[in-house]
């Protein structure tokens, strides 16, 4: 969640990522074994997701060099950036807004009504509060709990049915 995102991290990040165009999506950083992976999620200011895989590796340049300098990560890491992708998170309030009418998954901060993932419509995003359907019933989460979240991508016939190619018969 981008509310989660260390301070030190994106007052490095997130001016290379605005001067580039985008917005900062998240930002999680893996600890553990090394290297640790500092893992960049960028999106336009509306919201579409097409960021190119050229300007993704443009804006990596410009945020290693940052790092380098700030140097705030205290072991070695591998940095990846990255566009939303199909199955993009939520994870400021302005994406939940976005996401109203379709499927989501999300896990919780801690157990709400005994259990902590939820799978369901998200049918509104209002007064700090997620409304989702949820096997018939609705319910609702705090945007404070809520420690994850992503929007659920369903495949159609549309998605793989490419363009004609130039002279072909195709319709």
């Amino acid at each position: 969640m981008y509310r989660d995102i260390p301070e030190e991290l994106l007052e490095v990040i997130e001016p290379v990522v605005e001067s580039s165009g985008f917005e900062v999506m998240d930002v999680t950083l893996t600890r553990g074994r090394t290297p640790w992976l500092l893992r960049v999620v960028l999106d336009t200011p509306n919201g579409d997701g097409r960021v190119s895989i050229d300007r993704c590796a443009d804006v990596s340049r410009e945020i290693g060099t940052h790092l380098d300098v700030a140097d705030p990560i205290p072991a070695p890491y591998r940095l990846e950036v990255s566009s939303p992708g199909l199955d993009r998170p939520l994870s400021r309030e302005k994406d939940f807004s976005a996401a109203c009418g379709s499927e989501i998954r999300l896990q919780t901060r801690r157990p709400l009504e005994g259990r902590r993932r939820f799978r369901g419509t998200l049918l509104a995003f209002a007064d700090g509060k997620v409304r989702l359907e949820v096997d018939g019933a609705e319910v609702q989460i705090p945007f404070d709990e809520i420690a994850k979240a992503n929007r659920i991508y369903h495949f159609t016939r549309a998605d793989f049915a490419g363009e004609a190619a130039p002279g072909s018969d195709a319709t």
